[in-house]
């Protein structure tokens, strides 16, 4: 395998760091629609897309201490958004799930995400940079597929 370009290179890093702006602005907006915190709106996306169902899947998955995952889930679960039951399978683990009422967030979070997105995009942008996304985002989508 020879070495990349410096173009591909750069583009990597230029990619790497844009999307991570995005995704930390998404999270902002999200938290500020709901009125939580940055960790419990992660939280709450993760439960919601299942990725997690036990405290300590969403603290491994979060990079944080169980004990802090745990007391996320209880301000959660406070409001009424999650709900923990004992594990069948195995009876030390609590599985946790979203309320109606956390779905109802978790979806209100996402439209706020991409009303959010499709505004900055109409104000902030032309006509032909946002062609120009489209046309970026189809090419990314052939990158992660190859």
């Amino acid at each position: 395998m020879t070495d990349p370009s410096s173009s591909s290179v750069r583009a990597a890093l230029d990619l790497r760091v844009a999307f991570a702006r995005l995704r930390r602005r998404l999270r902002e907006v999200a938290t500020e629609s709901a009125g939580l915190s940055a960790q419990q709106s992660s939280a709450l996306a993760r439960i919601g897309k299942g990725e997690a169902s036990t405290a300590s899947r969403l603290a491994e998955l979060e990079g944080v201490r169980p004990q802090s995952m745990a007391t996320t889930i209880a301000s959660l679960e406070e409001l009424g958004l999650v709900t923990r039951t004992p594990d069948p399978t195995d009876g030390r683990r609590q599985l946790v799930a979203l309320t109606e009422a956390g779905r109802s967030a978790e979806s209100g979070n996402l439209d706020a995400r991409r009303e959010w997105l499709a505004h900055a995009m109409e104000e902030r942008l032309t006509e032909q940079e946002r062609q120009t996304i489209l046309a970026a985002t189809a090419l990314i989508e052939k990158l992660v597929r190859a």
